[in-house]
């Protein structure tokens, strides 16, 4: 049984897992790369695991980076099933669409530029039409619900505590009359996060997949979080500024909702009227509240109260281009718009109107993966480049990490103790380089065994022992090279380009069986 780490490794982004058994080939999420441009341009690459070989995909959650590239894996030939928790199922419907719809725009406003220059045009890595035709493929199950995903796997999702319907990934997979159970964490949420419930427990796993965004930083206080938001409110009420703030459309935003319900009930900020700008956002909040069954309990209490934990007085959800560019003019609002990290959408256009501005104030509550926009701000930048144009920073910048629906490190350690009994051995994913190997070397002095898989790294799981024989960089090529030959003649080679692929093959060859004889 092979692991190929596709994505998230040396990266938050990109979650993608390839697991390889004599019987079958499945794939734990399928996710968009963000970040630096190198990053972001695997995106566009062929896939190292052809898709029309792969029986199943589990998807974790409905972020962007877990799901994203779904749609890229049926354009190319993908047609099984991909399983995910009902809320999640219902949210890929809206963002996949949502995501393609950006991939256009990019590419089209590239494509401008590569006119002008001369340049060859790009394609979108899909299209809207190409993500609608996508989610026929997706099932929804329930937590808890053990499915069969293949004829030597079953799968067990059960709640990671995240956002809404984000699971981890128990599997059973039979190989040579043994079982191995490996645990996929997805990303592992905060104990008390509004809204959502605690990350489950795990009793064991031969292997534990395990994410570490937040691997080497501990979060405020979850009450500092609602008094730095009313700060941040207050301060530039007082300033005569607009509240810019970036957030995920999926749970940020409805946290953010949450927050200021309680806020406003409770008289603690002054009269600011709250923008969704977003459709996204509008169309996932609606979702949160059909799905009130997995709500924890004081979002229940609040509910069974009478009160709802995203509708209040003074909150409006823009859904056209008109109403967003509206907002260009308005002062002493708070806008809460996508995307978190401020690489695409209408985030964008607010903070070219507002990042100027000392009266301003851009509020960050959530990770920004490096290379990103919002990366740049909260690093320091004075000044960025949006739609071509230099914008100085002279807006108060701020950050309230404690928001992040990842559990920190004290978190992480934490959920990894609960285990009945010690994970045979730990592979750290989803996370920048710092960060992995801060929690790598926390996790081994608690007596654990740690990896820290490669990017395209292949591994080879051994059942009955907790050992694994890691493949070098030279196998590792192999393997990458077969799955690039495959996936070329699936697609078809020209006659004229064959004999050329087989010279170079037969070079290879003999250079091979010369060092071989020395």
């Amino acid at each position: 049984m092979k692991l190929r780490f596709l994505g998230a490794a040396g990266t938050v982004t990109g979650s993608c897992f390839h697991l390889e058994t004599a019987q079958s080939s499945i794939l734990v999420d399928c996710g968009l790369f963000q970040g630096t441009k190198d990053i972001r341009e695997r995106n566009y690459g062929s896939f190292l695991v052809p898709p029309r070989n792969i029986d199943a995909v589990l998807i974790t959650h409905a972020h962007i980076d877990h799901c994203g590239l779904f749609p890229k894996l049926v354009k190319y030939g993908f047609q099984g099933r991909v399983y995910a928790t009902y809320p999640t199922v219902e949210l890929m419907k809206v963002l996949l669409p949502d995501s393609g719809h950006i991939q256009e725009m990019e590419v089209e406003r590239k494509n401008r530029k590569n006119r002008r220059a001369g340049r060859p045009l790009l394609e979108p890595i899909y299209t809207v039409n190409e993500a609608y035709q996508s989610l026929s493929n997706l099932q929804g199950v329930g937590y808890k619900e053990s499915i069969q995903v293949a004829p030597d796997i079953r799968a067990r999702f059960v709640d990671a505590g995240h956002i809404l319907g984000s699971s981890m990934i128990e599997l059973w997979v039979q190989e040579n009359g043994k079982e191995i159970k490996l645990v996929f964490s997805g990303d592992i949420g905060n104990n008390a996060q509004p809204i959502v419930k605690d990350p489950s427990t795990i009793d064991t796993a031969d292997y534990l997949i395990m994410e570490s965004t937040y691997g080497n930083r501990l979060h405020h206080e979850l009450q500092d979080e609602i008094e730095l938001l009313r700060e941040a409110i207050q301060d530039t009420y007082q300033k005569g500024g607009n509240l810019i703030i970036p957030a995920f459309a999926v749970e940020r935003t409805q946290d953010l909702l949450y927050h200021l319900s309680l806020l406003i009930e409770q008289n603690k900020i002054p009269p600011m009227p709250v923008y969704i700008d977003s459709p996204l956002a509008a169309a996932a909040t609606g979702i949160f509240q059909n799905h009130p069954e997995y709500y924890d309990q004081e979002t229940s209490d609040l509910i069974n109260r009478g009160g709802s934990p995203f509708q209040f007085p003074g909150i409006k959800f823009t859904q056209t281009a008109e109403e967003s560019k509206s907002l260009n003019n308005i002062s002493r609002a708070i806008i809460i718009s996508a995307s978190g990290m401020c690489d695409a959408g209408r985030i964008r256009h607010h903070l070219k109107y507002n990042l100027w501005r000392p009266e301003s104030t851009v509020l960050f509550v959530g990770y920004q993966a490096e290379g990103t926009l919002g990366r740049q701000i909260v690093d320091g930048e004075k000044k960025v480049r949006i739609f071509g144009d230099d914008i100085a920073v002279k807006a108060d910048i701020r950050f309230i990490d404690s928001y992040s629906a990842h559990a920190d490190q004290a978190g992480l350690i934490a959920w990894v103790k609960k285990f009945s009994v010690p994970p045979g051995e730990v592979l750290l994913a989803h996370g920048e380089p710092e960060s992995t190997n801060t929690l790598a070397g926390l996790l081994r002095a608690e007596g654990l065994k740690v990896t820290v898989p490669e990017w395209r790294q292949v591994l080879e799981l051994l059942p009955g022992s907790y050992m694994k024989a890691a493949l070098d960089p030279v196998h590792t090529a192999i393997f990458a090279l077969d799955e690039k030959i495959k996936t070329a003649l699936a697609a078809g080679i020209e006659e004229s380009r064959k004999d050329e692929l087989l010279r170079r093959i037969a070079e290879l060859q003999q250079f091979v069986e010369e060092n071989a004889r020395k």
